[in-house]
């Protein structure tokens, strides 16, 4: 294994978003980002250090020098797996923006799946990194960026169109954050996209969390953007930050 693995946390949480909403994880945070949405929460700065979190769920963590080996990882893998049997469904690859790092994924992705299906959250943006390692990926959780939502700018859709289509034929979800000042058109657009790709891949709309933990949008207005949606795709879900909610990582 030549490629050296930097990440910048590794902990067992609850999975708070999406298709695999409420199943227990071992999450791998990778560093850095190819976007500055005005709602994340995560810092995902490169550094020399990594978070480690002591024992699988106690929120406690140790902080430890990288980079580290696919052996390493593997080998703390092993532990938590011995430790909790049968209590993790899968493993989160996340960011930041995992897919900046497709190389090292392609050599280290293969020996983690041995233990546990792998699920990666991605911002939908690298459509050609997804080629390299779709093969070694379970599920794909598809972020979708609203500029309503994200300030993303508006060339995005074309970006996000291209990369669902790669994904199309994969076990892949679209979610989308949604709050007060997300537009029917959005929704109508992020349709447009899924239906091009797989009428089939379900949308998650997932309400804004504000800073001060309220909910940035009405339930009236989420209806309604749940409303248009279902009149145009078989499968949209309204989920809310589950982990969130329970305090979990």
């Amino acid at each position: 294994m030549s490629k050296p693995v930097y990440i910048s946390e590794m902990f067992s949480s609850i999975q708070g978003e999406g298709m695999l909403a409420g199943r227990r994880q071992i999450f791998v945070r990778l560093m850095e980002c190819n976007l500055d949405c005005t709602y994340c929460d995560t810092d995902f700065k490169k550094s020399d250090v990594f978070r480690l979190e002591s024992r699988p769920g106690s929120g406690l963590f140790l902080t430890l020098p990288l980079p580290l080996s696919c052996h390493e990882i593997s080998e703390t893998f092993d532990g938590w797996l011995s430790q909790l049997p049968g209590a993790h469904h899968s493993v989160s690859i996340t960011g930041g923006e995992p897919l900046l790092h497709a190389d090292m994924l392609a050599e280290w992705l293969p020996e983690i799946r041995k233990k546990l299906p792998i699920h990666l959250e991605t911002n939908g943006t690298r459509h050609d990194a997804l080629r390299r390692v779709k093969q070694y990926v379970d599920y794909i959780s598809m972020d979708m960026k609203l500029p309503s939502t994200a300030g993303c700018p508006e060339m995005l859709w074309d970006v996000h169109a291209l990369f669902l289509r790669e994904a199309s034929g994969s076990n892949v979800s679209v979610k989308v954050v949604v709050g007060d000042h997300t537009t029917l058109d959005e929704i109508h657009r992020v349709c447009d996209i899924i239906l091009s790709a797989d009428a089939a891949v379900p949308l998650f709309l997932q309400p804004l969390s504000l800073s001060d933990d309220r909910v940035g949008i009405t339930t009236a207005h989420l209806f309604r953007l749940q409303e248009r949606a279902s009149s145009r795709l078989a499968d949209v879900r309204v989920i809310p930050q589950m982990h969130k909610m329970l305090g979990a990582l």
